[in-house]
């Protein structure tokens, strides 16, 4: 077993599956929550604390030791512009504090996406949260280049996969799916879309703690071929063995909604991801790191097998 202690803030998904990869080489991990619960999916051998990482404070206080520190926090989608720059300045003080490297998980709400995306695509948010990821993304590397840090920064589209609830392709689609109900999608069903599954955001952000030519650079998770949500539905649907039965909320719908729930009102700025193609081209850590996308088909199958599960222990 390594001696380097790997720190993940969070403890969603991203967090659990970096987790998972760490482990499975070795490394040892505490992983760092607001209430100090461990999630079902975070190996329980992980040592979970708690903290208020939004303190500087308590976040180089929870970083102590550690060789990387990755930064997989996420508050509510409606509240990111109140408490996201807060938490990512409290991780970098806490990164800083303790040389640790940096790993930053982002998205790719930032780049032009009108063709398929890749690290180089030019900057062209056309949201508030756009905007605002740019510029914290911006901050990052900013640090690195003053020296403060060594960062690498790994940017994925929606994720899908065991443990993903909140995602476009999580609950109101497989959960939906394996209780008999419609799967509900928003936009289109009918755009390719790139979605990452969530096994290889843990092995990339893992990847990028532990290779130096990581540092400094931007990439992107390895991504399966793009897919319309539909096909990735149907997909499902075989692997249950029912007939695909779709809803689609469109954007007025949206709207509408958006009047009565923050989450939805908070995503209406983004449905152009699932009106238009967003297509993912993640070559560049395919081919510096050997990382191969899961194919879709497999991602499907263990993601439905786990909604499957958990609907088992509700």
């Amino acid at each position: 077993m390594s001696s380097e202690l790997h720190v993940i803030l969070g403890t969603g998904p991203v967090g659990c599956w970096i987790a998972r990869t760490l482990r499975g080489q070795g490394y040892a991990v505490r992983a760092v929550n607001r209430n100090g619960v461990r999630p079902d999916l975070m190996p329980a051998d992980v040592e979970v604390v708690a903290a208020d990482v939004s303190i500087a404070r308590q976040a180089t206080e929870v970083a102590r030791g550690a060789s990387v520190v990755y930064q997989a926090l996420n508050p509510p989608y409606h509240k990111w512009h109140e408490f996201f720059p807060g938490l990512q300045a409290a991780a970098l003080t806490a990164a800083k504090a303790v040389g640790a490297r940096y790993v930053s998980i982002e998205n790719l709400y930032m780049y032009d996406s009108s063709k398929p995306m890749n690290e180089d695509s030019p900057n062209a948010p056309r949201s508030r949260k756009g905007s605002l990821r740019a510029r914290m993304a911006e901050e990052v590397m900013a640090a690195h280049g003053r020296g403060e840090i060594q960062a690498a920064a790994l940017r994925s589209s929606d994720y899908y996969g065991p443990g993903v609830l909140g995602s476009a392709l999580g609950e109101m689609v497989f959960g939906n799916l394996v209780a008999g109900k419609k799967a509900q999608v928003v936009g289109s069903a009918e755009m390719p879309h790139s979605f990452a599954y969530i096994e290889d955001v843990g092995r990339a952000a893992a990847m990028l703690g532990t290779r130096e030519e990581a540092l400094g650079k931007v990439w992107i998770t390895p991504h399966a071929p793009a897919h319309t949500q539909r096909t990735m539905i149907e997909i499902a649907c075989r692997k249950l063995a029912v007939r695909p039965r779709i809803a689609v909320i469109s954007p007025f719908m949206m709207r509408m909604a958006g009047m009565f729930v923050p989450v939805a009102r908070a995503s209406v700025e983004m449905m152009y991801e699932f009106t238009e193609p967003f297509v993912v081209d993640s070559n560049r850590i395919q081919q510096t790191f050997q990382l191969e996308p899961t194919p879709v088909d497999a991602g499907i199958e263990r993601t439905v097998s786990w909604f499957k599960q958990r609907a088992g222990e509700h």
